[in-house]
């Protein structure tokens, strides 16, 4: 069975062993290791305590083998958008629709209107459309498997003018992007 135990424990900030003391009665970090990995099997039971220590519903644990997962790709900082080093599986919110595939950058750090815990989702878009998203948050690639993020300022397939959200950073050029995701959604933890 496929699952999404690792990705929400990684996305909520919690290691094995605080997975393992949330749980009720109490279990081992490799018992949780091993129920994240399929070494053991996710019975009810387990999958009950686990979601209840991670405060989610038991449903949201589970992965559909045919639908594409929203993902989680960089995290945004005073720095720029960073990359994860493994894109995981993003946790959608209760009442939003998985019918097209999402990106999500997480914010670590608080810069421009965005605050620490922030997190934007995307939807991606093709250069071709990018007049249509100036003045808009975008995501767009870099080489290297490296991300610029900032508004759209100025925009065609062939290159793109960003202005990251930090004060005092100059604007970011990106020549020929294979695509574009602007920022839907913000989801902010009140």
């Amino acid at each position: 069975m496929i699952n999404r135990i690792r990705d929400i424990r990684r996305q909520k900030s919690m290691t094995l062993a605080d997975v393992a003391a949330a749980c009720d009665p109490p279990t081992t970090a490799q018992t949780i290791g091993r129920l994240e990995t399929g070494m053991r099997n996710l019975s009810l039971v387990w999958m009950n305590r686990i979601a209840a220590a991670l405060q989610v519903e038991p449903e949201t644990l589970l992965r559909s083998e045919g639908a594409e997962p929203a993902r989680l790709v960089a995290t945004l900082g005073v720095k720029g958008a960073e990359a994860l080093r493994k894109p995981i599986d993003a946790v959608l919110p209760n009442d939003l629709s998985a019918d097209a595939p999402w990106l999500v950058v997480s914010v670590d750090t608080a810069v421009g209107a965005y605050r620490e815990g922030d997190q934007l989702w995307l939807r991606q878009h093709t250069p071709d459309e990018a007049s249509a998203l100036l003045n808009r948050d975008v995501l767009a690639p870099l080489p290297g498997g490296r991300f610029a993020f900032g508004r759209l300022m100025e925009g065609a397939a062939e290159s793109v003018t960003l202005l990251p959200p930090a004060t005092g950073k100059s604007p970011v050029t990106v020549e020929q992007p294979a695509w574009l995701a602007v920022a839907e959604m913000l989801v902010r933890k009140l």
